[in-house]
């Protein structure tokens, strides 16, 4: 299955490169409302458009639900940028941004914590087709998924 991930690399480097700026001047451990608002003038300030707690549609089969999320940071309308300021990256937070990729179609999210003293991230793509998200390496390439042998007969 081909997947046009490799197309959003430069602007995932240029949020990465935006979020490392804005980590490195506010330091850790603030609220992740003050990282959402100083990434966002970051990368405005980079000529990068973006949306903070942008209003986004679901859908359900094709339909577009009643019900509607705020996204922490959407940038060129198609990448979640999803912060946290917390201790660690734990699996409700995967979730909670595989959600909000599933519910919007959105092809790439960010899961990026401003919590401990190195700035921490994964990338992610939404894969329509098996409506499912994968993790994704520094080039934009799906990174494989182990295979648990302990269960084969």
């Amino acid at each position: 299955m081909e997947h046009s991930f490799i197309t959003y690399k430069d602007t995932v480097f240029s949020i990465i490169g935006a979020a490392m700026q804005v980590h490195s001047e506010l330091r850790w451990g603030l609220l992740e409302a003050v990282y959402a608002e100083a990434l966002s003038l970051e990368l405005s300030d980079r000529g990068i458009s973006n949306m903070t707690e942008k209003l986004i549609h679901c859908y359900y089969k094709h339909h577009q639900l009643k019900k509607e999320y705020k996204m922490d940071l959407v940038v060129d309308n198609d990448i979640i940028a999803e912060l946290k300021s917390v201790a660690e990256i734990v699996p409700a937070h995967r979730a909670q941004l595989f959600n909000y990729l599933r519910l919007t179609k959105k092809p790439i999210g960010l899961l990026i914590n401003f919590g401990t003293p190195k700035l921490q991230g994964e990338r992610y793509g939404y894969d329509s087709i098996a409506n499912d998200c994968v993790l994704l390496d520094k080039d934009m390439n799906i990174v494989p998924r182990t295979v648990d042998w302990s269960h084969d007969t």
